[in-house]
């Protein structure tokens, strides 16, 4: 026998009646794990059909890192990443790369609605969201980006035609700057007299060995400063460790270790550098066993050659690049963070420029002002994949002497 409903329980059925499931979401070979909830995105999605992926959910990879090139400056397409890294196999391991919390997806954004795509996407080359400058995005092939929207690379995993497809036009390169030009940004400083007997610009580190207190600029025998921004080639260099300079990135570990013989000192070997860092107390930083964000010149949040060649689809290939290091925000001028010091009075040897050692199959440690974390923390950082001959905007160096 049916029973008559009160009116507003019959009303309330009818409604539910009509309700249809409206979030679905695309099923692939993916793998399993990689999906979280993200902001909703209007801009170029997925193909439709019978497994399509509606405005109200989403996928993230969770490899929205760049990929293992930001461990020593970008260099991974010559080899460049510590064997720390899947990318670089081949060589002994360090440390695992970490996630770099920088560039994951914030799924507070709200993307731009004005943007649509212009090219079906293949579910497979949907990579997810991806943030830019604040900017959500979607990490697609640079073919399916536009109009109205524009690729940026370094920010998506996957291959180098999968970038980060975000709203607007592309940004203007920041600044002017002539990568011939040679600037002089330091012009004649003296070093400061030496500390415990050592020769100028330079304190103990043990009985024996001392080690120059700020990473070391060039001075050209007979001609005088040279541009920190450019590699020296066969000129003959002099290394100096003052205050207040730009110290010299762009160099390999035989002109460094030339430069420093020229001043009458040596590269530092691998254990001088880390009893230079580290000490009797065995710190982990310069400054103790407790990372403090922001004493030392080592987290820059975008990857200097990422900002400087926006439209390049292969930024890392421009590593050598005299402009980068001229970038606001890039290399810090010697002793700049006051904080970033060891009891002895040692600065810089985290963060700032890679720092090359005498190791004779190529070894620089304490990171750049980009990473101080995927190949070791602080002072345990050390990148073993290159040979002496590498040199990249990244890659400096200081000077060791014996007592």
């Amino acid at each position: 026998m049916r029973v008559a409903l009160p009116p507003v329980l019959a009303l309330l059925a009818l409604a539910c009646s009509d309700l249809t499931p409206t979030r679905l979401l695309y099923e692939d070979a993916r793998p399993q794990g990689d999906r979280q909830d993200a902001a909703p995105w209007d801009g170029p999605q997925p193909a439709t059909g019978d497994a399509a992926l509606t405005a109200d959910a989403s996928w993230a990879t969770d490899g929205a890192v760049v990929d293992a090139r930001w461990a020593d400056g970008g260099g991974a397409l010559d080899g460049a990443v510590d064997a720390a890294s899947p990318w670089d196999a081949g060589a002994e391991a360090d440390a695992g790369p970490e996630r770099d919390a920088a560039l994951e997806p914030d799924a507070a954004l709200e993307p731009d609605a004005a943007l649509e795509p212009d090219a079906q996407v293949p579910p497979e080359e949907d990579w997810g969201p991806c943030v830019v400058d604040g900017v959500p995005g979607r990490c697609i092939p640079v073919a399916a980006c536009g109009p109205g929207a524009f690729p940026t690379p370094g920010f998506c995993p996957g291959d180098a035609h999968i970038q980060c497809c975000t709203p607007g036009e592309p940004p203007e390169p920041p600044g002017l700057c002539d990568p011939a030009a040679r600037p002089d940004p330091n012009g004649e400083r003296a070093e400061a007299p030496g500390v415990g007997g050592c020769p100028p610009g330079m304190t103990p580190i043990d009985g024996d060995a001392c080690i120059d207190v700020y990473e070391a600029s060039l001075v050209e025998v007979g001609i005088g400063p040279w541009s920190p921004y450019h590699n020296p080639g066969q000129r003959q260099m002099r290394a100096v460790s003052v205050a207040g300079a730009v110290p010299q990135g762009y160099i390999n570990a035989d002109q460094a270790a030339a430069a420093c013989a020229t001043a009458g000192k040596r590269l530092c070997s691998d254990a001088e550098w880390l009893q230079a860092c580290r000490g009797a107390a065995d710190r982990t930083y310069p400054y103790g066993d407790v990372r403090a964000p922001g004493l030392c010149n080592d987290a820059r949040a975008r990857h200097p050659a990422v900002e400087l060649f926006p439209n390049d689809p292969n930024p890392f290939d421009r590593i050598q690049d005299a402009c980068i290091n001229q970038l606001p925000d890039s290399v810090a001028r010697s002793g700049a963070h006051p904080d970033c010091v060891t009891p002895d009075g040692v600065f810089d040897l985290m963060g700032n420029l890679h720092e090359w050692t005498s190791a004779p199959s190529g070894t620089f440690r304490g990171g750049f002002y980009v990473d101080t974390v995927r190949n070791g923390d602080g002072c345990l950082y050390r990148t073993t994949a290159h040979t002496r001959q590498h040199w990249d905007y990244s890659t400096g160096f200081r000077c060791c002497a014996d007592r």
